[in-house]
């Protein structure tokens, strides 16, 4: 796609009440699809190829070939699949996204300074300067689309317009907005382009409630939330809407500060030895982030920009600084860090480190005060959750980040499916809504203890026969033993802890074969999923032994050890 296109007389602008306020004039690269671009790059993918990417809850990305068969964003997989038989589906990967865009961002860099990274796929640049080099703002969209294709061979648009969220949907048309009339240029746009402007999950779902809000009450356009007088926009809607309100009106989210602005906040450290390899990199940059991240809490701030600088033993420096709206956590933090690094150290840029990398600093700039900033529900971090939370990190820099493992409570029927292992330092965040409805989950309350593997055990009646569970996964005899075969390492389904559970620790064994008289039992539970499969139904038994109880669960005539009750 070529360079920006002027924009064609506007029609009739809103009554807006004159503002003497000049926006920012900012240029946006945008690089369509560019998570499949991405995949395309790694090698993983063809570009000819109907490709979807997602992220266990629904599509995420589409291929134009895959678009031009009827799948969109949002879409299940199944639904997706459907739609289009030869659908390549792919996972995503925001690491892979921001691996394989350094190549590009180092592409614009050596035609316009100062870029900023607000995504993988949008880079935003100050436009005054650079059109005043080479001569026009058409010749700035022209060299920026060049060296796009330059560097990677993929299409981009470029939009320069006043404001953010101007330049933001001119790049999605390849538009260059004249000076003063981004106001016009917005009016008739869906107020959900909002969610446009959103760089941190935090954002993304704050914009997103804020906008069904917005829609609720009537105001389906921007020209209806920018006509709406300051004074009713902030009782109603508070500050995210005044932002709103300003961004809608073509001007910068937060008016011109007054004052001498907030220092920055740096953090640094020096790597010794030198970090040559990602995981020994990412270990400090972690440390790094949550210090950057604390220091924001207890001065009650927010960033703009988020600066990651590295020097190498040779001494070149590299440089990245990525745009943030919002407030962003200690794992969004770490993530961002770990995704340049690993930009950086692959090698895929084409300009990687000359040597291992020996200081590493993250700096926290365009600072300005926090809406809110208060305490958890238990007051502040205790410095126990702290001290714990730094035994952790040290023990996955000794034995790697995937020998430390939290556990995510999530939706599901048995008590195996409601609890899901990540590293810890990931976001813990469920897959499956744990408050939907789950018809025929297994009652409450739940064993306190679910072995990491199934534990075969042999359920027979009075008579010595074994019990099997029928078609209808009902019980053919009476549970009078239980004999549980063998042991296995076992890890807790219970409170999720705070420092998160070490693979293997805490390991506990039984006999090798143990027979448990029945002194009680409750059930059966069947429950049937993914009939359509032809898998058999499966049957879920309490029992009372003498030892305590346990959950069993049956298919045909297998058993094994759901879960172990306290």
């Amino acid at each position: 796609m070529g360079a920006a296109e002027q924009l064609p007389p506007p029609g009739p602008a809103p009554e807006v009440a004159q503002l003497t306020e000049a926006a920012t004039r900012l240029a946006v690269l945008w690089v369509p699809d560019w998570p499949i671009a991405a995949a395309v790059a790694e090698g993983l993918i063809g570009a000819h190829q109907s490709v979807v990417l997602h992220d266990g809850r629904g599509v995420t990305a589409v291929s134009a070939k895959a678009r031009a068969a009827g799948v969109r964003r949002g879409m299940r997989r199944r639904t997706a699949q459907g739609l289009c038989p030869d659908l390549v589906l792919l996972p995503a990967d925001e690491a892979r996204d921001v691996r394989a865009f350094e190549p590009l961002v180092q592409g614009v860099e050596e035609v316009v300074p100062q870029v900023q990274v607000m995504r993988p796929g949008v880079i935003a640049v100050g436009a005054r300067g650079p059109s005043r080099y080479l001569g026009s703002e058409e010749a700035v969209a022209e060299a920026l689309v060049g060296a796009v294709a330059q560097a990677s061979g993929s299409e981009a648009q470029v939009g320069i317009a006043d404001g953010l969220l101007a330049a933001l949907l001119a790049a999605r048309t390849s538009t260059v907005v004249p000076p003063g009339r981004s106001a016009r240029f917005l009016a008739p746009r869906d107020v959900r382009d909002l969610i446009y402007i959103t760089t941190t999950r935090q954002s993304r779902a704050a914009y997103t409630d804020l906008v069904d809000l917005l829609r609720r009450l009537g105001l389906s356009t921007l020209a209806d939330l920018a006509t709406m007088r300051t004074a009713h926009v902030l009782p109603r809607f508070g500050e995210l809407g005044v932002q709103a309100q300003r961004l809608a009106r073509g001007l910068d989210a937060y008016p011109p500060q007054t004052h001498r602005p907030e220092p920055d906040i740096t953090t640094h450290a020096e790597l010794d030895p030198p970090a040559q390899r990602i995981d020994t990199a990412a270990f400090a940059a972690r440390r790094l982030a949550e210090e950057l991240q604390s220091r924001m809490v207890r001065r009650g701030v927010v960033c703009a920009r988020l600066r990651v600088s590295a020097r190498a033993g040779s001494g070149a420096e590299l440089t990245r600084t990525w745009r943030i709206d919002g407030a962003l956590t200690a794992t969004e933090l770490t993530d961002r860090v770990r995704w340049q690094l690993e930009g950086w150290l692959s090698g895929r840029s084409g300009q990687p480190p000359s040597a291992a990398l020996t200081h590493l600093e993250l700096a926290a700039e365009e600072i300005s005060p926090a809406a809110a900033v208060q305490d958890g529900l238990w007051g502040r971090v205790g410095r126990g959750q702290v001290q714990a939370g730094r035994a952790v990190l040290r023990v996955q820099g000794l034995i790697g980040a995937e020998g430390v493992l939290a556990p995510v409570l999530e939706g599901g029927r048995s008590p195996r499916d409601r609890v899901r292992l990540v590293t810890w330092g990931d976001e813990l965040r469920p897959l499956r809504d744990p408050e939907a409805p789950w018809p025929g989950q297994i009652p409450r309350p739940l064993p306190a203890t679910v072995p990491a593997e199934p534990v075969p055990a042999r359920l027979v009646d009075a008579q010595g026969d074994p019990v099997r569970v029928g078609r209808r996964g009902e019980l053919e005899g009476d549970p009078a033993l239980v004999e549980v075969r063998r042991a296995t390492r076992t890890a807790s389904s219970g409170t999720v802890p705070t420092a998160g559970t070490v693979r293997g620790a805490g390991a506990v064994r039984g006999t090798a074969a143990t027979a448990h008289p029945i002194t009680g039992w409750a059930g059966p539970w069947p429950v049937h999923e993914r009939w359509w499969s032809g898998t058999e139904p499966r049957t879920y038994l309490q029992v009372v032994t003498e030892g305590g109880a346990l959950l069993l669960a049956g298919e045909g005539g297998r058993w094994w050890v759901e879960g172990v009750y306290d």
